[in-house]
């Protein structure tokens, strides 16, 4: 649209180089009045001449006319559809984003589309987890449109935006912006919207994870501490270290590492691991538990006892944890 719309004005400029130098040529006038015939006369305004015409001006005058009209209303055309073809595709677009944000549930919403907040996103993407991104970039709004990814655009401190973003009915947040300050602001007011959020937050410091938690956080993530952890693992035990991000990612196996809560209702309350047959039935197998009061059992033995309200962290295969999902917390 916008080469069209250029290759329109093109025509028209040419046409008044074309319109001035003919005036200048045929009729020997200067370049002022030979300039203000052309427009007089492309704009059809209905002055008079500016000094009388010869047979062959007159000619030319009329061929400048229907040119010249012709390209002032193929460049005025032009500019309508650009103006409003764009505003109507912006308005469609921002209707069904609207609505495809009104029908989230149970979502995270992703504070921040920078180099950690991107890879957050790819992650939700990867999973088929649903999600929203929250930002203030331009750019970050054209890349999300590419991959397709819902997008509120605005600042993820304020209230309405984060409630533009679904905040009431999310289910998770993770605020990755760049300032300590602002995921602090961020956790501040997605607590008091929503008392059930779980929230990640992000920060650049250790000194800071404690007014993060302090603040409503749940967990909170310092990137190059926890980078710096992974370099020093991965020269110390590169073995273990390689099978705990293939077992995470699910990268390159089937199988992988998920969490599940069990259900008040689950047929797993009340029996321990070897009496529930888990591993036989599903195929998963339990490799951890977080009791309700947060603790962890991180070898749990056979006669361990399962309790309501208790998440197992399992390893097994998509299909074997949705059969042990279906188990655990049964609709």
């Amino acid at each position: 649209m916008s080469r069209r719309f250029a290759w329109a004005l093109g025509i028209l400029v040419g046409v008044f180089v074309a319109g001035t130098g003919g005036y200048m040529l045929i009729e020997g006038w200067s370049l002022v009045d030979s300039v203000y015939m052309t427009t007089i006369t492309v704009a059809t305004v209905g002055f008079g001449e500016v000094h009388p015409l010869s047979s062959s001006g007159r000619l030319f005058t009329i061929g400048l006319i229907i040119t010249g009209v012709g390209a002032l209303g193929f460049v005025f055309g032009q500019l309508v559809e650009f103006v409003f073809e764009g505003r109507i595709q912006e308005i469609l677009e921002g209707r069904r984003m609207e609505r495809r944000l009104e029908n989230l549930s149970g979502h995270t919403v992703v504070a921040g589309f920078g180099r950690v907040g991107s890879v957050v996103a790819r992650a939700l993407a990867d999973e088929g987890a649903p999600f929203v991104i929250v930002d203030l970039a331009d750019e970050s709004q054209v890349a999300a449109r590419e991959y397709g990814w819902p997008f509120v655009h605005g600042d993820a401190t304020e209230e309405e935006v984060l409630g533009q973003a679904g905040i009431q009915r999310a289910g998770s947040i993770v605020t990755a912006l760049s300032s300590d300050a602002e995921n602090l602001f961020v956790t501040v007011t997605a607590r008091a919207l929503n008392p059930e959020l779980f929230i990640v937050a992000r920060s650049s410091h250790e000194s800071t994870e404690a007014k993060l938690l302090k603040a409503g956080a749940n967990r909170t993530i310092t990137p190059n501490v926890i980078g710096g952890r992974r370099m020093a693992s991965m020269v110390l035990h590169p073995t273990v270290s390689d099978y705990l991000d293939i077992v995470a990612s699910g990268e390159g196996v089937e199988f992988r590492l998920q969490e599940i809560e069990l259900g008040p209702s689950s047929c797993y309350v009340g029996r321990s691991i070897a009496e529930a047959r888990i591993r036989e039935i599903t195929g998963a197998q339990v490799v951890a538990i977080v009791k309700a009061d947060g603790t962890v059992d991180a070898n749990p033995l056979a006669s361990s006892v399962l309790m309501a309200g208790e998440r197992l962290v399992v390893l097994g295969t998509p299909d074997q944890v949705a059969v042990l999902a279906e188990q655990a917390c049964p609709i």
